[in-house]
């Protein structure tokens, strides 16, 4: 059985184009799309959607929401198998549930006018934080296409073992044809080359040959169908992903497993989620 993709929706801007969005990435992995709404979740900015269905915004109703959404969806793929539910419920509730039978649940920024693509609203936040699947969040410059991305390059931070997230990123890679940027943040330490001036050099070359040696670990079982672009670099993980955001067409982090305060979100990828210049990916752990 295919797990669907499982994309938000609200009728904001930001929601339409997760819409299509999630319909280039349930085609390239050929799985159903299953777009939901929840009633709950108020809508920031509707004009689009009352353009499509030549009607005022106030008497737009959440099967006018399912239609647009699925209109959008079969604009590129009309053979997608598409199903849509409307919940009379919090967003973030019926996402996580959803999440529980999902290939992966694709949600979009909120915010209004031009700010859309800079805030991240509380709901796509906590279905990212908690979800039992990767969750997509569609932010930053893109051409609301998951396939022929403009960059033709995915990149993945590398953490010091191999991951769920470097899994995700080969496959997805693999199905676009993109290649797949694997980067590897590491720092000197201050206090390593302060009391040894004569081996400053010495100390920051062992931290990279270090990084080097943990990024080969995490992608030894890459598939070999991709290109891979190994990078260790010096800075804040915070600081590198952000700048290579720039330059992908998917920026994927991965989450660890809830610990004994549950479900928490890093400092990485948090920012990135904020702050990226593309779609992010974050994917939980499953080892």
């Amino acid at each position: 059985m295919y797990l669907p993709m499982v994309v938000g929706v609200d009728g904001s801007e930001a929601s339409l184009k997760a819409v299509d969005w999630a319909a280039d990435e349930a085609a390239l992995h050929g799985v159903p799309l299953r777009i939901v709404h929840a009633y709950r979740w108020d809508r920031y900015e509707g004009a689009g959607l009352a353009r499509e269905l030549g009607k005022p915004l106030a008497r737009v109703t959440s099967d006018d929401i399912l239609i647009v959404a699925t209109r959008r969806a079969c604009r590129h793929h009309p053979d997608l198998a598409v199903t849509t539910e409307a919940v009379a419920e919090e967003p973030e509730y019926v996402l996580l549930r959803e999440a529980r039978n999902a290939s992966a649940v694709i949600v979009g920024t909120r915010g209004r006018g031009e700010l859309a693509d800079l805030l991240l609203g509380s709901v796509s936040l906590t279905v990212a934080t908690a979800a039992d699947c990767p969750v997509i969040v569609i932010r930053g410059n893109h051409d609301n296409r998951a396939a022929d991305g403009r960059h033709g390059r995915i990149v993945v931070g590398v953490a010091d073992a191999p991951t769920a997230a470097v899994r995700f990123a080969c496959e997805e890679a693999r199905r676009r044809g993109a290649a797949l940027g694997a980067l590897r943040a590491w720092r000197c330490p201050t206090h390593d080359t302060a009391d040894h001036p004569l081996l400053a050099g010495s100390a920051e070359r062992l931290h990279e040959e270090r990084a080097a040696k943990e990024l080969e670990a995490a992608l030894a079982d890459a598939p070999a169908d991709v290109t891979l672009r190994r990078h260790t670099v010096e800075g804040p993980a915070r600081r590198v992903l952000l700048t290579a955001s720039s330059e992908a067409d998917l920026l994927v982090v991965g989450r660890r497993r809830p610990g004994q305060f549950g479900h928490r979100l890093g400092r990485v990828a948090h920012t990135v989620l904020h702050h990226a210049a593309c779609p992010v990916a974050v994917v939980p752990d499953t080892a």
